[in-house]
C-alpha cells in the first residue's frame, strides 16, 4: 500500500526515524542529516538526493529546536549572524565541489570516506576528552551564560586561541573574546561541509564552538541551532532548484522530529554536560561505523552489508536518544527526590 507515492512501511520508518533524529537534533545541537543522509545512501538514494533531502529536512527542524533554545536563553545571536556570513560562502562551494565530483563518478565514495572521517575523528575527540575530564570541568548547563566564565571552564585549546589577538576581536556571551577571523573560518569550514556532504555542519561545529571558540555548552548547542537554519535552508533551496529535493522523504521525517527536537532541546537542561558530550562522541563514532561498513559492502559486492549499516544507523538513534531519555528522566526523579527531602526537614 502506497501514501503520498510512498510505501506505508517507509512512510512508518521515516516518521519513526524523524523523531529519534529529533530528539538527538533538540539534545546535541546537530541537524541530523548526518545520520539521515547515510541512511539514504543505504537506502539506495542517489547522492544528491540524498544530501538535498537531508538539508531540507535540516531546515524544518532547526526551526522548532531553535524556538526551544531561545526559550532557555541559550541563543547567541551576534555570533549566530556572524557563522551565517562565513557559511554562505562555504556552502557554495561545497555544492559546487560535489556536483563536479559526481560527475567524474566519485561522489559516493569521496562522500563516504569523508563522513567516515569526520565522523570518526570528532567522536573519538570528544569522547576522550569528555572521559579525561572526568566530571572534573567544562561548563555545566546550569552555568550562567551571560556571566563572566571561570578561566577553569574554558578548553586549553580555546585558551590558546582566544591568546592570538588578531583584531577585530569580538565579546560573545560568557565574556568570552576572540578574533572575529576564528569566527569566519569555523563558520566557512562547517558551510563547505553542508553543501559538500549535506549536513547542517552541526557534528563539527558545536564542538568547534566550544573548544575552539570556548563558548559555554549550553550556548554552543543554541547557537549552533540557530545556524542551522540558514544553512540548512540556502543548502536545500540551492538542491531544490536543481529537482534534487525528494518530498516524500522530507515529509514524514519532519512529521516526527517536531515532537523529537522539542523533546531534546528541553533535556539539555536537565542532563549532565558531560554525559551529552560521551552521548555526542559515541553518536559520532556510530555513524562513522555505519557508513564504513556500506562501503566495505559496495567494494566487495556484499548487499548483507547495507543492510547491516542502515540496522547500525538505526541503532544508533535509538540506542542513543533513548540514553537522554533515561539520563533525564532520572536527572528529574533526582531533583524530585532532593525537593522532597527539603520539604520534609
Amino acid at each position: 500500500m502506497e501514501i503520498f507515492g510512498i510505501a506505508a512501511s517507509l512512510l512508518v520508518m521515516f516518521t519513526g526515524f524523524g523523531l529519534l533524529i529529533g530528539l538527538l537534533f533538540g539534545f546535541f545541537g546537530m541537524g541530523g542529516s548526518f545520520l539521515v543522509t547515510p541512511a539514504l545512501l543505504v537506502m539506495g538514494y542517489k547522492t544528491d538526493v540524498a544530501v538535498a533531502s537531508g538539508l531540507a529536512f535540516v531546515f524544518g527542524t532547526s526551526v522548532i529546536a531553535t524556538l526551544k533554545h531561545r526559550d532557555l536563553g541559550q541563543v547567541d545571536y551576534k555570533l549566530g549572524v556572524l557563522m551565517i556570513a562565513g557559511t554562505t560562502a562555504g556552502i557554495e562551494v561545497g555544492k559546487q565541489g560535489l556536483h563536479l565530483l559526481q560527475d567524474l563518478g566519485l561522489a559516493d565514495t569521496v562522500v563516504s570516506v569523508a563522513y567516515v572521517g569526520l565522523l570518526g575523528g570528532i567522536g573519538l575527540f570528544v569522547t576522550r576528552q569528555a572521559l579525561k575530564d572526568d566530571g572534573g570541568s567544562g561548563i555545566s548547563h546550569d552555568a550562567d551564560v551571560d556571566g563572566e566564565l571561570d578561566a577553569e571552564d574554558i578548553p586549553d585549546i580555546a585558551k590558546k586561541i582566544q591568546s592570538y589577538e588578531v583584531p577585530p576581536m569580538m565579546t560573545l556571551r560568557g565574556g568570552v573574546t576572540v578574533s572575529l577571523w576564528m569566527i569566519l573560518a569555523v563558520a566557512f569550514a562547517t558551510g563547505l561541509l553542508s553543501g559538500f556532504l549535506g549536513v547542517g555542519g552541526g557534528f563539527i561545529r558545536m564542538p568547534a564552538l566550544f573548544y575552539l571558540v570556548g563558548v559555554p555548552v549550553p550556548v554552543a548547542v543554541g547557537t549552533d541551532l540557530f545556524e542551522i537554519v540558514f544553512s540548512g535552508g540556502i543548502g536545500s533551496f540551492l538542491y531544490a532548484l536543481d529537482g534534487a529535493v525528494d518530498l516524500a522523504i522530507v515529509a514524514p521525517l519532519l512529521a516526527g522530529s517536531a515532537l523529537g527536537a522539542r523533546i531534546g532541546a528541553a533535556a539539555t537542561s536537565i542532563v549532565d554536560e558531560d554525559e551529552i558530550k560521551v552521548y555526542f562522541g559515541v553518536m559520532l563514532l556510530l555513524g562513522a561505523i555505519a557508513v564504513a561498513v556500506r562501503k566495505i559492502g559496495g567494494v566487495f559486492e556484499m548487499p548483507i552489508l547495507d543492510t547491516v549499516a542502515l540496522v547500525i544507523i538505526l541503532g544508533a538513534a535509538l540506542l542513543v536518544s533513548s540514553a537522554v531519555v533515561y539520563s533525564s528522566i532520572q536527572e528529574l526523579r533526582t531533583t524530585s527526590a532532593d525537593t522532597d527531602s527539603i520539604t520534609a526537614d
